[in-house]
């Protein structure tokens, strides 16, 4: 089953939590964001290369440019909504504590908001 469009799911932001993120970022580093979001809304199953899970339904969107590595941290609802949230340059190999902490406080603020 596809949204219209042809589209399998569809992404939304989630106040201005990734917006701040992403309007700090280089233009190639936002081009590249967006062909990642549009990758991940026009095909059925997306490669963990892309997005993958976390913890408690927290997921991550990978995008990778030279040797910087993106993260934007998303989770699903209602099956077919990405919902985007906080973004991160990472610079360590472990996803940073303070960073999954912040993403979960948002989703929830998010499903709390929805009741």
């Amino acid at each position: 089953m596809n949204l219209k469009n042809d589209k399998y799911r569809k992404v939304e932001f989630y106040k201005n939590y990734f917006e701040e993120f992403f309007l700090k970022q280089p233009r190639n580093v936002r081009a590249k964001i967006v062909w990642t979001i549009e990758l991940i809304e026009d095909i059925e199953h997306v490669p963990k290369t892309y997005l993958s899970p976390i913890k408690n339904g927290l997921y991550e969107i990978r995008v990778k440019l030279g040797s910087n590595i993106y993260r934007i941290f998303c989770f699903f609802y209602k099956g077919k909504i990405v919902v985007l949230m906080n973004g991160f340059v990472k610079k360590t190999q472990k996803t940073p504590k303070q960073q999954i902490t912040k993403a979960l406080r948002i989703k929830k603020e998010y499903e709390d908001e929805r009741k």
